[in-house]
């Protein structure tokens, strides 16, 4: 299958980085989403981005990616994409109200990647008409620096499908590792246990967030900390998947910390808001 046209719905943080790698590589890009603020946003951040790859990681790439991507929040435009990628909020009924009305724009022909963290890609692919053509891609934040990602096969999700995936991830110097389709996948059910438990290990005074993280690094030689983990991605989005995973599992080893739940509930959810273990400038 030839990849030319590559939408990617929704404009926030990984909507960003995933336009950016995928621009930065030549392909021709349409960034949707339904707020003109968040696509103006997207445009300034995605200038960041690629200023800061070229200074600090030497990106070598000569194209100017600004010129690769289209932003606009018209829907329509999806029929002339040969594949999507959907980066909404992990909320599955926002995902299934989106999912209505994109089915009559998509070609018969086109792939779409679900880039979640917990969501069922099954459940997703019954929304639309080709759940063949559908499967999920867990990329990492932020994209252009984490090659490794989570490609997820659904229940119906064909072998030429995750062919197709993974020869457009290799061509954009990236690696899929293929998972079957259960909440949380592989990193999340195992991450969010671990976050969480560390949420709570603060939440009892066994050592502060510093402290926590330092063993982390320091003892299993993890680039980053639980709690630094969890403010790069967001405390929110680390509750929003616990209370999936409880659901999806019934299983009480996922419930949340209590700390978890007041930090959101007070605003702190991590570098994006300016705080959440840590504060940021």
């Amino acid at each position: 299958m030839i990849i030319k046209n590559i939408a990617i719905i929704g404009a926030g943080v990984m909507g960003q980085g995933v336009s950016y790698q995928f621009a930065k590589y030549n392909y021709n890009i349409t960034l949707i989403d339904i707020a003109d603020s968040a696509l103006e946003n997207a445009r300034k951040n995605i200038r960041n981005i690629e200023r800061l790859d070229k200074m600090l990681h030497k990106s070598t790439s000569n194209v100017n990616v600004l010129d690769k991507i289209t932003f606009t929040s018209d829907l329509s435009t999806l029929s002339t994409a040969d594949f999507i990628i959907e980066n909404i909020t992990e909320n599955i009924t926002l995902k299934e109200t989106l999912y209505q009305k994109i089915k009559a724009h998509i070609a018969d022909h086109a792939l779409l990647a679900v880039n979640t963290s917990a969501v069922s890609i099954t459940r997703l692919a019954s929304f639309l008409k080709h759940p063949q053509n559908v499967m999920g891609i867990h990329f990492m934040n932020p994209v252009h620096l984490k090659p490794t990602v989570e490609v997820i096969k659904g229940y119906h999700t064909t072998s030429e499908t995750i062919d197709a995936t993974q020869e457009l991830l290799q061509a954009v110097n990236m690696t899929g590792v293929v998972v079957n389709d259960m909440p949380g996948f592989i990193s999340n059910r195992v991450l969010m246990l671990t976050v969480n438990e560390a949420v709570f290990a603060l939440q009892d005074g066994v050592a502060g967030a510093a402290d926590i993280d330092k063993i982390f690094r320091e003892c299993f030689g993890h680039k980053m900390g639980p709690l630094e983990t969890a403010d790069l991605i967001g405390l929110d989005t680390i509750l929003y998947t616990l209370h999936v995973l409880l659901s999806s599992y019934n299983d009480t080893k996922f419930r949340p910390a209590p700390l978890l739940t007041k930090m959101v509930d007070a605003g702190l959810h991590g570098r994006k808001s300016g705080e959440g273990f840590y504060k940021y400038n």
